[in-house]
């Protein structure tokens, strides 16, 4: 009986031994693949990075074109296998470049000297027949003058009492030497053209004229204090519009109350889209929620951004129809098929080939009234729509959360609601590029001149930039424009004088045009 009890004990223990390895070695079985999954995690990091460092940055797919029309036939393979796709060669030919009509034209004429004049056969003058042309491209670098303004003054002879002097407008900026067409320069160069002030500095030094970058630095924080009437009523006509687009940069500003100069601020842009288009910056040394409730606080339209969670604090107060981005989502997928092994297909190319569709559906309703543009798409973009959708939840349970792949993925399904709103209505954008396009000089020209010095520069920064983008979504001359108003807005008194000024108002274009 003893005998019995023993053996039992000891079948019992080498159970509970077993089952310990067992554990054991399924918890070492999950540490390995955690480990496995991290090393894929952090080699998909590095092959993106060293594309995004060295690589091309554009996010066209060169095998999109042979992938267009197979996201459905890719999707039923869907065996995990992978395929090699060979994409053909091709050469660009450069376009010739012509000189337009309205540049000013003079003429340099090459003739024979008299004694060519003759034919050598039998002496007989020559007789002008026509002429050969050929145009070149030349440039007078710019030209300093001074603008020397007389008042004149008058008295009375008789009781020499009474003494007038002649008005003269209200300048951009008194005492000043600056000019309205100077501030304009210097404004276009910098905001439009990302040529920092201390290189414009240098510029004026080989005219022989010293204008150091402090004083061209005040000049156009004080630029940007007049201009802000202006930006007043463009925050007023954006509140009116039924389609708004927003984004944030980050900015750095070096003297900045209660933060460090390596701390970061940002670079708020509003736009709209239509006849009359405006570009909004805003400077704000935040990126809470604050600040598009404080830029949106009348507004009732339809609201295009990323998936920046900020800005859904004023979508549920003020009731907005929150659109999401479609190019936001594309670039994700994009980052994930750049970490594929070169040359092979896989989940990221499907869903680059039904996002490719649903653009090449937007490319013909372009163009089209709003209730037709609905109907294209309701037609056309609707299955496509529930293809992906029907794609995306097959896909999302079985990858990894972690990688590029996951992280496209997951982003897809919690922006689905504000992907495919923009099907509800024909005025809807399909994505937010209109803003990140007006956002872009602004962050090519940080590449350049990297930070401001102080808040009150950030803000002249931001409604210059205002002015630049404004004046070139209304097809005008940016410095033709700044000078306009930098000359008549110093004069206005009443809202009507303000209001000429606006980009689309006809006087503004029939003169700066």
């Amino acid at each position: 009986m003893n005998d019995t009890v023993s053996l039992q004990q000891e079948n019992q223990t080498l159970r509970d031994q077993l089952a310990e390895q067992d554990q054991h070695l399924q918890e070492k079985d999950i540490c390995l693949k955690e480990q496995s999954q991290r090393i894929v995690e952090l080699e998909e990091l590095l092959r993106l990075f060293n594309r995004k460092t060295y690589g091309a940055s554009s996010e066209q797919n060169a095998q999109q074109g042979q992938l267009f029309d197979e996201a459905e036939a890719i999707d039923e393979q869907d065996s995990g296998d992978e395929e090699t796709v060979t994409v053909p060669t091709h050469s660009r030919k450069a376009r010739r470049v012509s000189i337009p009509a309205h540049i000013p034209r003079e003429e340099i004429i090459h003739d024979l000297p008299d004694d060519e004049k003759v034919c050598p056969h039998d002496g007989t003058a020559l007789k002008r027949i026509g002429e050969e042309t050929h145009e070149q491209l030349d440039i007078i670098p710019a030209k300093v003058k001074c603008l020397r303004h007389i008042r004149l003054k008058y008295a009375c002879p008789c009781c020499e009492r009474y003494i007038i002097t002649a008005k003269k407008p209200k300048q951009p900026i008194e005492k000043s030497l600056a000019s309205p067409g100077l501030l304009a320069f210097v404004a276009t160069s910098k905001y439009a053209d990302a040529l920092p002030l201390y290189r414009q500095s240098e510029m004026f030094k080989r005219s022989g004229i010293e204008l150091d970058k402090a004083s061209l630095a005040n000049w156009m924080i004080r630029c940007g204090q007049l201009v802000q009437p202006l930006i007043n009523r463009w925050q007023d006509h954006l509140q009116e519009q039924a389609v708004l687009h927003m984004d944030e940069t980050t900015v750095q500003v070096l003297n900045e109350p209660d933060k460090t100069p390596q701390s970061k601020s940002y670079m708020w842009v509003m736009t709209n889209t239509g006849a009359t288009p405006i570009v909004l910056f805003h400077y704000a040394n935040t990126r809470r929620r604050d600040i598009p409730l404080q830029l949106l606080d009348n507004y009732s339209g339809a609201l295009v951004v990323d998936g920046y969670e900020g800005y859904q604090a004023v979508c549920d107060q003020n009731t907005l129809h929150r659109l999401g981005c479609w190019a936001h989502a594309r670039r994700k997928f994009v980052d994930a098929q750049r970490v594929q092994p070169k040359g092979k297909t896989g989940k990221a190319d499907q869903a680059l080939a039904f996002i490719q569709k649903l653009y090449a559906v937007e490319k013909q309703a372009k163009g089209q009234p709003p209730d037709e543009r609905y109907r294209i798409r309701q037609d056309k973009a609707q299955p496509i729509i529930d293809k992906l959708k029907a794609w995306l939840e097959k896909s999302l349970p079985n990858t990894p959360p972690k990688t590029a792949l996951g992280k496209a993925l997951y982003y897809l399904h919690k922006q689905w609601p504000r992907l495919t709103g923009y099907l509800e209505n024909g005025l809807y954008p399909i994505d937010n590029n209109r803003a990140e396009n007006a956002i872009r000089p602004f962050v090519i020209g940080r590449k350049n001149w990297l930070f401001s010095n102080s808040v009150r520069g950030a803000k002249a920064s931001a409604n210059l930039y205002s002015l630049i983008e404004t004046a070139k979504a209304n097809g005008l001359n940016p410095y033709d424009y700044l000078k306009r108003v930098f000359t008549d807005l110093p004069n206005a008194e009443t809202l009507e004088d303000v209001d000429a000024l606006l980009p689309w108002n006809n006087n503004v274009n029939a003169v700066v045009g």
